[in-house]
C-alpha cells in the first residue's frame, strides 16, 4: 500500500477576483490539496469563495484588505484557522495560518506575504524598506519558538542566492537582492533550521525563477527572480519527494507577474 501524499501549491496571483479564471486553470489541471494565495486585494466578504467550493475547494482560511495585500489558503482536505500574526505591526493583511485535519494531520501551514521593501534599500531614505526587516525580525523570533512541523510558504520578496537573479551583480543594490536582505532572511531561515525546498529539489546554481517584472518581455529577456518560496521544518522537508514551478501560467491571458510553485510531499 503506498503512503498517502499531499500536496501544497503557493501564487502569488496579484488580485484574486481578477484572475480567478487562471486560478480555476490552474486547479483543475494540477489539483494541489491545498493552495495558498498572496496579494488576493480584496476585502474579506468579497473574495470569490463559492467560485472555489464549485471546484471542491471548500475549506477556505482568509485575511484580507480592500485592495492591497491579503492572504488566502484553500484546501481539498479540512483545515481549522491557527494564527495570524501581524508581523507588519500595522494591520496589514499578510499572514494566515492554518493547521491541516485530513492527509498531514497536525501539520502547520503558514502562508505569508513579505513586504516588497519600495525601491531604495535605506531604511532612512525609504521606511518601507526598513519595515521589510522589522517584518522579518519579527518572523525570525516567531521561528525560534516553533515546536510542531511547518511548512511555510508565500512570496518573500527576496531573492538569496547568487543564482536566484537574472544578473546578481546589476541587482546588488536592488530592493530583493540586497546583502542587507540576504543576511535577515538567512537569520530567519537558521531561527528554525527551515529547508529551502526550492533549492532541495532543484540544486543551485540551477535556473529557478518564480516572478519577472511586467515591465519586461519576460520570456525573451528572462530577467527573473525566485522571490516565491517554501520552507519546511526540518522533518517535514525529509518527507517532500518533488517541487515544480508552473512557469507556463505566465504565458496565460493576464497573468500574474509570479507564477505558482508545487511541492508533494510522502507522508
Amino acid at each position: 500500500m503506498s503512503a498517502p501524499t499531499l500536496s501544497v501549491a503557493s501564487w502569488n496571483i496579484n488580485s484574486v477576483r481578477l484572475r480567478m479564471p487562471q486560478v480555476a486553470r490552474f486547479l483543475t489541471e494540477n489539483a494541489p490539496d491545498v493552495l495558498c494565495l498572496q496579494e488576493i486585494k480584496c476585502m474579506e466578504h468579497l473574495f470569490p469563495r463559492q467560485a472555489f467550493i464549485d471546484l471542491g475547494y471548500e475549506h477556505i482560511a482568509l485575511t484580507g484588505q480592500k485592495g492591497y495585500h491579503g492572504v488566502a489558503t484553500v484546501s481539498r482536505i479540512p483545515l481549522r484557522d491557527y494564527a495570524r500574526h501581524d508581523w507588519q505591526d500595522n494591520g496589514e493583511a499578510r499572514h494566515v495560518g492554518v493547521e491541516l485535519l485530513g492527509p498531514g494531520e497536525g501539520l502547520i501551514l503558514e502562508n505569508v506575504y513579505i513586504p516588497a521593501g519600495g525601491d531604495e534599500p535605506d531604511r532612512e531614505k525609504n521606511p518601507k524598506f526598513g519595515q521589510k526587516l522589522d517584518f522579518l525580525a519579527r518572523m525570525t523570533r516567531w521561528s525560534e519558538g516553533i515546536e510542531r512541523p511547518t511548512l511555510l510558504v508565500g512570496d518573500f520578496n527576496i531573492a538569496p542566492l547568487d543564482c536566484d537573479v537574472y544578473d546578481h551583480k546589476a541587482l546588488l543594490k536592488v530592493v530583493s537582492h540586497t546583502p542587507i536582505e540576504v543576511e535577515t532572511l538567512g537569520q530567519l531561515q537558521a531561527a528554525h533550521g527551515w529547508v529551502d525546498l526550492g533549492r532541495k529539489h532543484i540544486p543551485a546554481p540551477e535556473r529557478n525563477y518564480t516572478w519577472w517584472s511586467y515591465r519586461t518581455y519576460w520570456q525573451g529577456k528572462d530577467r527573473g527572480r525566485r522571490l516565491d518560496h517554501m520552507w519546511a521544518s526540518p522533518d517535514l522537508a525529509a518527507k517532500s519527494v518533488k517541487h515544480t514551478i508552473a512557469e507556463h501560467t505566465r504565458e496565460w491571458e493576464k497573468p500574474s507577474d509570479h507564477v505558482p510553485i508545487i511541492t508533494e510531499f510522502a507522508l
